[in-house]
């Protein structure tokens, strides 16, 4: 098997999501994580996201994708910054908008340009006007040092081929005292090489990218991160289990609940 380059896996990757991206909403087609959901508001619901919480984004802003509801772990307060990697239809920075309040803003980053014009499309539809929906790589930040006061994310680290460039990134753009709250997919054992091989379509759900807990520790602590926490949520396999049924993902990967400061 060739060899692909992290450019070419980003590619694939950003082609993965800009097919979900212009898609209607809630497309009846089968998907996974980080796949095209035909339910999306079933899925969340079964990753922490409450009934509540499912309505109160504009439609289409929610398309399914993660394996967690980090914005319900970051602690969010009022004025604060937050910025969101991988920020898709701007799901995860609505909510974190409306915990902030008007004092507050959110900034949603994602590489995929469709992604970005539906995100600001909802906001304009929502009338969420202290988001912000930034084009960019999460391994290369559009934003300035120490401006952040939280990082969220869901589901997105895993997909990137240089992770510990995004954990820099991640320290480089906080300020001093602020913190890392995000929900990502981690290897519980070594993944078979018919897995771990895929780089195109199980790469691009959220599987074949993934690293142990350890290595993301490792990484957290090359960038600077203090106070790390790292708890893998095995319920989280009642939905892995249908991501590639016949590959039972299950058996190896779990979604982790990832916590850093930066001191």
């Amino acid at each position: 098997m060739n060899k692909l380059t992290n450019d070419q896996i980003r590619q694939n990757v950003r082609n993965h999501y800009q097919q979900i991206a212009v898609k209607e909403v809630n497309p009846p087609v089968a998907g996974s994580c980080c796949g095209s959901p035909s339910d999306a508001d079933s899925l969340s619901s079964q990753m922490g996201y409450s009934t509540k919480e499912l309505t109160a984004v504009p439609q289409g802003a929610n398309l399914g994708l993660g394996c967690g509801n980090p914005q319900a772990i970051a602690e969010l307060k009022a004025g604060e910054v937050v910025l969101d990697l991988g920020s898709g239809g701007g799901f995860d920075c609505f909510l974190a908008s409306r915990q902030v309040g008007d004092n507050g803003k959110v900034i949603g980053v994602d590489m995929t340009p469709d992604m970005i014009s539906r995100a600001r499309n909802n906001a304009v539809k929502g009338n969420f006007t202290n988001t912000d929906f930034r084009l960019g790589e999460i391994e290369h930040l559009p934003v300035a040092d120490g401006t952040v006061n939280v990082i969220i994310s869901n589901c997105v680290i895993n997909l990137s081929p240089d992770k510990q460039q995004v954990f820099n990134e991640a320290y480089r753009v906080l300020q001093s005292g602020s913190r890392l709250a995000i929900s990502d997919i981690i290897t519980t054992t070594e993944l078979p090489p018919e897995i771990k091989n895929d780089l195109n379509e199980l790469y691009s759900g959220c599987i074949s990218g993934a690293s142990s807990l350890e290595e993301v520790k490792s990484m957290l602590q090359q960038s600077g991160f203090t106070s790390i926490s790292i708890e893998p949520k095995d319920e989280s396999k009642s939905f892995i289990k249908d991501w590639v049924p016949e590959a039972n993902v299950d058996d190896y990967i779990v979604s982790a609940v990832i916590k850093a400061k930066k001191a």
